[in-house]
């Protein structure tokens, strides 16, 4: 393990850098982190040179029959035409142009926030090292999306600290304490440190404060060259030059590179500026420093009005500039090639590590995992706790349907009549059961974006997030049981065996287990929320018809008989009812009065009705949790598969 992140001897930081795996889950590095210990500043200069970087969309076929002769297939979309230009260290190059050239696209390429085929390879070199791969861009390259994806009930400390706690796990805790504080002095968060960073719904800091929270979270790890997506889109001018000049603060004073994506900026951001690049149609019009962009729009036969600066002008005669650039090669702009550091990181012949980081120990792997888990329970729990509505409405829901129930169904009789209760109170409480953790489904979206950016990022592997998920949720949710189960098993007066009424509550904490890893599952495929709680409803109530409670299992159609083996009802039910009856299926409950005491329906009888002949509440128990499993290894894959192909 030591000998992986230990640099070599002439100590290039770079090394350190790509000591990491990206795989958002099937990474076989003890840690996601991305670096040891990182230095203060950087000592290597970092050239970043793009060099007739074209990239096409390749639109997928949206018409339900593909087989049609009738349809035609997409044609491809070239967003970008042979993009050339510079970033070294200590400077900020500056992306601009009408919206829809491409800005937002070039930087996700350079990010390595593409697709692996849709890579244009030997465009993109750094340090005159071409890059093969994006996971080799997005292990140097800190990348700040366009939106804010950060989970609101964090205060900004705590937002930084679990990112410095996935990406700098190698790093002590006193460190990582040290590196959060710093980085938040040095992006002017120190005031808000204990501020929940809040959404629309939470209040929490301003604006600019959340965009330099994002910008903190993706610069923990101090990333050599970072990517900005329009930093300043939807802030005031005071917050957007205050960004910038924390920007250019840092660039001066750790030697960074700094590429970043601009709307319209201020006439007093442009001197933090040290290049722009203008784009329109994809394509380059102009590569270089504000000066030089006044002298072309000057040889044009333009005068820039008074009003305006150079480059506010330049978006209106956008046409003429890209008229103008046509004429001229584009690589004239590219700088030569000048003496750099050797290769920046050893790699093999495929192009990966050494072997000796690849080849890390079981013991150690596991080790990495557990601190993932444990890190991830702790935010898990620090979410839960402080959603209100969450916390108080699981627990009010069961409370007010324990005693709701209990109060509807007291003292249930031990007559035929009271066989009918059981059973619709049995049914009834799966149904209010199966259907009270829909309000889970906001949560779980709203973390979504959060998880497929850092796991996308290799903060920590989808596997770690589930298993977490699920050690934080398993004693909530027995509480949120045993809230239910006590006040309606007694009040309603069921079996009044101890290890009846045990198992009883164990059923309940299986039932709202299941419902919760299908809500989570169905999460994953929903793109909203509109669609997954109407998703959510059209399964439950399929599961609930096809339960037999409503037609028994003679008369279900036999290509709707699968449903009734799948159905979450008809388990619980089964091991409910067995419960309550087997200890007393000797007992009648329905006498001929005017015949002698003949019994009409003992318990057994009762059991008979449902096909229970057998003791199968174990059985039972066993299919609950084989589908609590099955739904959340169904939601691993789909979130490890969609973590895997995610650009943000």
């Amino acid at each position: 393990m030591a000998s992986c992140l230990k640099p070599p001897s002439n100590e290039d930081d770079s090394v350190i850098l790509f000591s990491t795996s990206n795989s958002p889950e099937y990474s076989t590095s003890p840690s996601s982190s991305f670096y040891h210990s990182p230095p203060p500043s950087f000592r290597t200069a970092y050239k970043l040179s793009i060099k007739n970087l074209s990239y096409t969309l390749h639109p997928h076929n949206s018409t339900p029959f593909p087989f049609c002769h009738f349809t035609r297939k997409p044609k491809p979309i070239t967003i970008l035409k042979s993009v050339s230009f510079v970033a070294r260290s200590s400077e900020i190059v500056a992306v601009v142009g009408p919206s829809g050239t491409g800005k937002s696209t070039l930087l996700r390429v350079i990010a390595g926030r593409v697709k692996d085929n849709d890579f244009n390879l030997n465009s993109i070199s750094i340090n005159d090292q071409p890059m093969t791969s994006p996971a080799q861009l997005r292990k140097i390259c800190g990348f700040v999306a366009q939106e804010d994806n950060l989970l609101p009930l964090l205060t900004v400390k705590e937002t930084l600290l679990f990112s410095a706690k996935f990406r700098l796990k190698e790093m002590t805790p006193k460190d990582r304490e040290m590196r959060v504080e710093s980085l938040m002095q040095e992006l002017g968060l120190f005031h808000v440190a204990h501020n929940f960073v809040g959404d629309k719904e939470n209040r929490g800091i301003s604006g600019g404060e959340r965009k330099r929270v994002s910008i903190g979270v993706d610069m923990i790890h101090n990333p050599p060259i970072l990517l900005l997506d329009e930093p300043t889109s939807g802030l005031d001018s005071t917050s957007a030059l205050h960004v910038i000049e924390l920007l250019s603060s840092m660039v001066k004073s750790k030697r960074r590179t700094v590429v970043l994506s601009i709307h319209q900026p201020s006439y007093r951001i442009l001197h933090y500026i040290s290049k722009f690049l203008i784009l329109s149609h994809g394509s380059v019009v102009h590569n270089g420093s504000l000066e030089s962009l006044e002298e072309a729009i000057s040889k044009l036969g333009f005068q820039i009005p008074i009003q305006l600066n150079a480059l506010e002008f330049s978006m209106e005669i956008i046409c003429r500039l890209e008229e103008s650039s046509s004429k001229r090669e584009t690589s004239s702009n590219i700088d030569k090639k000048e003496p750099f550091p050797k290769p920046m990181w050893p790699e093999d012949e495929n192009g990966g590590l050494q072997s000796n980081c690849k080849r890390e120990n079981f013991s150690s792997f596991c080790y990495a995992n557990l601190i993932e888990i444990l890190f991830l329970c702790s935010r898990f729990w620090k979410i839960i706790y402080r959603t209100k509505q969450l916390f108080l409405a699981r627990t009010m829901q069961a409370l007010v349907g324990g005693f709701g129930l209990g109060s509807v169904y007291i003292k249930v009789r031990n007559d035929e009549g009271g066989v009918a209760e059981r059973l619709g109170l049995f049914a009834f409480s799966l149904s209010f059961l199966l259907s009270s953790t829909v309000e889970a489904l906001p949560i779980y979206l709203q973390e979504r974006c959060v998880l497929m950016k850092e796991s996308s990022r290799g903060a920590y592997r989808i596997s770690s997030y589930m298993i977490a998920n699920t050690f934080v949720f398993l004693p909530f949710l027995f509480v949120v049981s045993i809230l239910f189960a006590v006040p309606v098993y007694w009040i309603v007066g069921l079996n009044p065996s101890l290890t009846a009424f045990t198992f009883f509550t164990f059923v309940v904490w299986l039932i709202v287990l299941m419902a919760s890893s299908l809500v989570l599952f169905l999460s994953a495929v929903s793109p909203d929320f509109i669609s997954g709680n109407s998703l959510i409803c059209t399964v439950l109530g399929a599961f609930f018809l096809f339960s037999g409670y409503f037609i028994p299992k003679e008369s279900i159609p036999k290509y709707w008989l699968f449903m009734y083996y799948v159905s979450l009802y008809r388990y619980p039910l089964d091991a409910l009812l067995t419960n309550e009856y087997w200890n007393v299926r000797h007992e009648c409950f329905s006498q001929h009065t005017t015949q002698g005491s003949q019994c009409l329906i003992t318990g057994f009888d009762v059991l008979k009705s449902r096909g229970l002949e057998k003791d199968n509440r174990w059985v039972n128990v066993g299919i609950m949790i084989g589908f609590f499993v099955f739904y959340r290894l169904l939601c691993w894959i789909i979130l490890a598969r969609k973590a895997a192909k995610t650009t943000i």
